[in-house]
This record gives structure tokens, C-alpha cells and sequence, in this order.
């Protein structure tokens, strides 16, 4: 069984950035993939963004592209979410996944992934 915890979600301004750790443990991590999703207040749970644990290949929603970065640190089982230039509609809460066995064309769809985390909270303000 994996156990994710996220972790450095808060408030910024606009235009701010947030770093996001999501902290594996459990059994041996054998995660393929590792995605990043959130839900914004009122509103249903998105994709943000996912990386091949094996490979580190990244993937991105248009809406991040660009802004935020997606990386993962294999020794300490951690995956990271760099979040730059921060938006007002980036306020949600954030929740890192694992995917214990890889699909092509399921990284973006929540129900593709087995583990969950439970999420931390970001806010930014205008």
C-alpha cells in the first residue's frame, strides 16, 4: 500500500510562486506515473500535470504550460510542482496521485490513477 502526503500549498499574491512536495511511502514505491490534479472551489477536479516516474517524460494542461513544472526526485520517492506566475485561477485544492501501472492517453484522467494524497490548499489572491 502507498502513502502520499502533499505538502506547501498557501496563500500567495498573484503573480507569486509555490513549491509542492508529494512525499511517498509505504511499500517499495513502484509507482509509473505520478499526476498532479486539483480542484478549485465549487468547481470539479482537474488535470495539472504528470511525469513518467521511470523515464521522467512530462505532461502539462494548456493552462499551466509554461507556469508550472513538474519534477520528481527517484531516491527520496517525492514528486515536486514548481508553480510560477501564479493566477487568481489557480486557487484550488491540489492532490498528487500515483498510477502503479502506466496506459498511454490516461495520464489526464483521475480515475487512472490508484493512490491519492489528501490534498493541500492553495490560494492566490489578486
Amino acid at each position: 500500500q502507498v502513502q502520499l502526503a502533499e505538502s506547501g500549498g498557501g496563500s500567495v499574491q498573484a503573480g507569486g510562486s509555490l513549491k509542492l512536495t508529494c512525499a511517498a511511502s509505504g511499500t517499495t514505491f513502484t509507482s509509473a506515473a505520478v499526476g498532479w490534479f486539483r480542484q478549485p472551489p465549487g468547481k470539479g477536479r482537474e488535470f495539472v500535470a504528470a511525469i513518467r516516474w521511470a523515464g521522467g517524460s512530462t505532461y502539462y494542461a494548456p493552462t499551466v504550460e509554461g507556469r508550472f513544472a513538474i519534477s520528481r526526485d527517484k531516491a527520496k520517492n517525492t514528486a515536486y510542482l514548481q508553480m510560477n506566475s501564479l493566477k487568481p485561477e489557480d486557487t484550488a485544492d491540489y492532490y498528487c496521485a500515483a498510477q502503479e501501472s502506466y496506459e498511454p492517453g490516461t495520464l489526464w484522467l483521475s480515475g487512472s490513477y490508484d493512490y491519492w494524497g489528501p490534498g493541500t490548499q492553495v490560494t492566490v489572491s489578486s
